[in-house]
């Protein structure tokens, strides 16, 4: 069926005689007024011989003054084409549809109009009824805003994705993805599926459990119940069924697409201690693991691979698994300043002997240490090792803000990092103060009047301060 014959059947009344009677012209121009924004009479030759506009913001832009203009003068010049082919069709009789029209506005933006032409019986004049666009074409562009958007994003998502597919496959350590609520694996990167001797069609959709014997089967069941119940459980040995291998299995818990997911790790024994039944390798761990002092080891970027108990209670953490992949960071006092000066001092001499700097512990609280630090930039695994001793200070205080005054300037420069810089201003201001007052009684062999002459204050003044300042026992 023909598009322009379907739309002149519809664009029609069966009986328009009848219908329309008794409609003179004052009503049908008030009926066509009423039910368009604006509406154009146009002649032959395209000149607007009346108008008439029912919405308030065309009429304050002025298209009710177009009256004896040409059409094609009251449009931008890309509308202009679809105005003579509008006038033409109309003229000839032809296919009847609406044209969007674009009419300069006083502010520089556009006003979209939609006009349909009709030409007006055997007269040449033509109607031409308008709709405002304005508030469509609002929502058209943001629609299309909202769809580059959500383009974006998924273009972000995609590449997010292939990154982890890419990190996943190229993994040395065997990882699996496994379903939290089914048990079941849904994922598996090739260093796994080589530790299980199996394909991905074999692995993915298999309950993880499977690939162990009974007795390791109940342990990782008790794992995951761990994991889904604290967030926390330790690593399980366990013992591979078909290869009859053992393996340490260790796990954490995340969430994916609203769903709870176990990220597994297997760890096999020459991974675990590569040196074998190597008992000085034994012994060192054992002295490491035990030694008073903190002791951590990072990557190259001060992410933590291993540490030791004492590390632990500084940092009040309960876990090693906790700390794992955290930057060391996280707990100096001073941030980025202290990791950018160990690692300028590392890279150029290879050693650090006691860095002062303090932990800013899990809960919030500050402790003085001395950090020894060694650069291994060679080998297997480059790491950085790391000996955190507490240091006791006799003058230290409680708390977030030191309550009790500096005595020296060193004790004074020991608050950089801690206390915000107005803090230091004021206290550096009361430590001279202090001091001053010390020497100008030293001076004057404690003659408080000398001294105050001396410091250039008057003797209710100096009082003051000795006051102030604990001086001079001043309440015996």
């Amino acid at each position: 069926m023909d598009t322009s014959d379907s739309l002149d059947r519809r664009a029609h009344f069966k009986f328009p005689e009848e219908t329309f009677r008794n409609l003179d012209a004052t009503s049908f121009g008030a009926l066509i007024a009423t039910t368009a924004d604006v509406v154009l009479v146009v002649d032959g030759d395209g000149v607007i011989r009346d108008v008439a506009v029912g919405n308030g913001d065309l009429l304050s832009e002025g298209l009710d003054e177009t009256t004896d203009r040409r059409w094609i003068d009251t449009v931008t010049i890309e509308s202009r084409p679809k105005v003579e082919e509008m006038i033409a069709a109309a003229s000839n009789g032809g296919a009847i549809r609406w044209r969007q029209v674009n009419h300069p506005a006083r502010d520089g933006v556009s006003i979209p109009v939609n006009y349909l032409a009709q030409r007006l019986g055997s007269d040449d004049r033509i109607l031409v009824v308008g709709k405002e666009m304005r508030d469509f074409t609002v929502l058209q562009q943001q629609v299309v805003e909202t769809q580059q958007s959500m383009e974006r994003e998924y273009a972000r998502l995609r590449q997010a994705e292939m990154r982890y597919r890419l990190l996943f496959r190229l993994a040395s350590e065997p990882v699996l993805v496994v379903n939290a609520a089914t048990g079941k694996v849904q994922d598996a990167n090739p260093a796994a599926l080589r530790v299980l001797d199996r394909t991905a069609e074999r692995t993915n959709g298999r309950r993880f459990t499977e690939f162990f014997d009974s007795e390791s089967a109940r342990s990782i069941d008790r794992l995951f119940a761990a994991l889904q119940t604290t967030g926390e459980a330790p690593s399980v040995a366990a013992c591979l069924r078909e290869q009859s291998a053992p393996c340490m299995v260790s796990a954490s818990l995340f969430r994916r697409d609203e769903t709870a997911h176990f990220l597994v790790r297997l760890a096999l024994p020459e991974e675990v201690d590569r040196s074998g039944d190597n008992g000085t390798s034994e012994s060192l761990q054992a002295v490491m693991r035990h030694l008073p002092d903190g002791f951590v080891v990072t990557d190259l970027d001060m992410n933590v691979l291993t540490c030791n108990e004492s590390f632990l209670d500084i940092v009040q953490f309960a876990t090693e698994d906790q700390v794992k992949g955290q930057s060391l960071e996280r707990w100096l006092g001073r941030g980025s300043i202290d990791t950018s000066s160990l690692s300028a001092s590392l890279r150029e001499h290879g050693t650090v002997r006691n860095f002062a700097t303090f932990i800013h512990s899990e809960y919030g609280l500050d402790e003085d240490v001395e950090i020894t630090a060694v650069s291994v930039p060679k080998g297997e695994a480059p790491c950085l090792g790391f000996i955190v001793r507490r240091v006791t200070r006799a003058a230290k205080t409680t708390g977030d803000m030191p309550t009790g005054l500096p005595r020296s300037v060193d004790q004074l420069t020991e608050l950089v990092g801690r206390v915000p810089l107005k803090d230091l201003v004021r206290e550096a201001t009361d430590v001279i103060e202090r001091l001053c007052i010390e020497a100008s009684l030293q001076l004057t062999h404690d003659n408080r009047a000398s001294a105050a002459q001396m410091l250039g204050l008057s003797r209710q003044s100096f009082y003051a301060k000795l006051r102030r300042h604990g001086l001079g026992d001043l309440d015996s």
